[in-house]
């Protein structure tokens, strides 16, 4: 494998065991725990200075602190995404400042690809023909998009109410798409079968795969220097799987021990009223959630009723002095437009609801005026033009 100097391997999250990353792929093979890409971080010499002289033009100008060279890469210029002021979005918070880290610039419109780029360099890596998992939509799409740029056959499972961009973007990508009724716990099911009869395939299923979340990470490394290397106070996150969030989490420490940062901001997770694993484990003092057992939303992407890492996930909210906090569909969409009206950032269902998620903890008094908040625009809104547009059919426009 080409990988980088400092990277060493993996590490079990639950049992903290150690792999070689060359013979262990997925999951630990003692316990079935979450794997972890580790560093020799005092082997990393990376300064602000050296990161300033660099174009910003992908999220592999950070590859120290990933496992694989930017050479060996399967990339688009994934990343690079411009952080958006929104003024008039801190009026309504009542704070001092909001950006809006816009990830519907990336190659395909979402955040995804920031963790398809290392998943499927990872399956190159180690020998892959073929490429599976089961999505929401999005992460189905950059998958086939990768695998395809790769040279892999993809086999992605959605479920039957995934977006028809999503579904027509795999067929164009060349990847073979299975449609399965119901919801993504379905679609998962499906997916299990078909591994179940393809030993050869190589899953990139969420933290399945150690790769996915270490790709995303890489949001915050941006955000940091977009902002002149200040810590933004409060980072909201759109949570379903809370991949992108146990990943910003790894990385503001990783900042912070490398002495580029002296701080850490407080990671919010928001999510849907009708599927908020995250919120009710919070709420009730656990460290695992409890799964939701008729979940209800219109939000798709963060409709995960069992995430696979909420240990994880919890400990980045207590750990940063965050919190966790659901609000209700009519409102998510109607956040999403008042973004698209009021800033003219397009945003889908799914990612605004980091935005309502954050008018309800301004709301309830969650912070005091003089912060500079960033929420993640995890996909842009024309992946779900047609919900956007029902809703404000409904109220007569």
């Amino acid at each position: 494998m080409e990988t980088t100097a400092a990277f060493t391997g993996l590490e079990c999250r639950d049992c903290g065991r150690a792999f070689d990353a060359d013979e262990t792929t997925h999951r630990c093979p003692d316990c079935d725990g979450v794997l972890d890409p580790a560093y020799d971080y005092d082997a990393i010499d990376l300064d602000r200075e050296t990161l300033a002289s660099r174009p910003f033009d992908s999220l592999w100008r950070y590859e120290e602190l990933l496992p694989f060279t930017h050479e060996s890469a399967v990339t688009m210029d994934e990343g690079a995404t411009p952080l958006v002021d929104c003024p008039r979005l801190a009026d309504d918070l009542g704070v001092e400042r909001v950006l809006i880290k816009d990830e519907g610039r990336n190659p395909t419109g979402t955040f995804k690809d920031r963790g398809q780029t290392v998943a499927v360099t990872a399956a190159g890596q180690h020998g892959a023909s073929d490429v599976a998992l089961a999505s929401a939509g999005n992460a189905g799409q950059a998958a086939s998009a990768y695998a395809g740029r790769a040279g892999l056959d993809s086999h992605v499972y959605l479920p039957a109410r995934s977006g028809f961009t999503n579904k027509a973007m795999v067929n164009v990508h060349g990847g073979d798409m299975n449609v399965v009724g119901g919801r993504i716990g379905d679609a998962a099911a499906a997916y299990e079968e078909a591994l179940d009869e393809h030993d050869d395939w190589y899953p990139l299923q969420t933290f399945v795969t150690p790769y996915r979340h270490e790709g995303k990470k890489t949001m915050y490394y941006e955000v940091v220097e977009q902002l002149d290397w200040e810590v933004p106070d409060a980072i909201c996150y759109p949570t379903g799987g809370g991949v992108g969030l146990v990943g910003m989490y790894k990385a503001a420490m990783e900042f912070q021990d490398l002495g580029l940062t002296d701080a850490l901001p407080a990671f919010y997770a928001a999510q849907a009223s009708g599927c908020a694993p995250i919120v009710e484990a919070l709420e009730s003092d656990r460290d695992e959630h409890e799964p939701v057992e008729n979940p209800d939303t219109i939000c798709g992407g963060i409709e995960i009723p069992d995430p696979g890492a909420s240990p994880w996930i919890l400990e980045a909210i207590r750990e940063t002095d965050g919190g966790a906090v659901a609000t209700d569909d009519p409102d998510i969409l109607e956040a999403a437009v008042q973004v698209a009206q009021r800033e003219g950032l397009e945003m889908a269902p799914t990612c605004a609801a980091a935005v309502s998620g954050a008018l309800e903890l301004a709301d309830h008094g969650e912070f005091d005026g003089d912060e500079t908040i960033v929420i993640l625009n995890t996909g842009t809104g024309n992946k779900e033009a047609d919900v956007l547009r029902s809703h404000l059919m409904s109220q007569g426009v």
